[in-house]
Order: structure tokens, then C-alpha cells, then sequence
């Protein structure tokens, strides 16, 4: 990676670190809606998914994918979490809201 990609990684990653925050399913129903929520599995760091995707990796997320690692939330888990209004882990990396839920 390039001395400017380096920072920007730098800059990403203190921007989404801030921004991550534990909230609500509930409260995540609008962006639901819009298709903009993005699961990602326990075993992946939330903020270097979102690092990844601001610096657009295709390759890291075409594997991510590809395992299943990071997933559109399916309508099932939806109504489970919405039910429950589980509280999960998010970060919103434009145009989505990245969240993880740690059960």
C-alpha cells in the first residue's frame, strides 16, 4: 500500500473507530428498509470491514462474501433481532450501516 493509502487507512480507521457505537435494532428499521444493512460474522473486526470497504477492497470483500463472513442481513435474523430488539454493534461506512451482533 502506497504512503497515502497508508494514511488514509489511518484516517479511516480513527473516523470509524469514533463512530462505532452499540444501538438498537429498532432503531435501525429505516435503513433496514433501504437495503443498506450489512452483517458482519463475530469474528471479523466491524472497523476493518468498514476500513476495507472506504478504501474499496473488492478483493477483501469478494472472500468475505464468498465465506459468508459478511452478509446482507436476511429478513429471518431481521424479525429475530427485531423481536428481541437486540442491541448490536455498528458503524456507518456511506451508503451502509455495518453491524455486528455478538449474541
Amino acid at each position: 500500500m502506497a504512503e497515502s493509502g497508508i494514511e488514509r487507512a489511518a484516517l479511516l480507521r480513527r473516523e470509524y473507530l469514533s463512530q462505532t457505537s452499540r444501538i438498537r435494532w429498532h432503531d435501525l428499521q429505516t435503513s433496514y428498509a433501504h437495503g443498506t444493512v450489512v452483517n458482519v460474522t463475530p469474528g471479523l473486526d466491524l472497523v476493518d470491514v468498514a476500513v476495507q470497504l472506504g478504501l474499496d477492497n473488492v478483493a477483501c470483500f469478494q472472500g468475505w462474501i464468498e465465506s459468508g463472513e459478511v452478509t446482507p442481513v436476511n429478513d429471518q435474523q431481521a424479525l429475530a433481532w427485531y423481536e428481541a430488539n437486540e442491541e448490536l454493534w455498528a458503524v456507518v461506512a456511506p451508503p451502509w450501516v455495518l453491524v455486528q451482533y455478538s449474541g
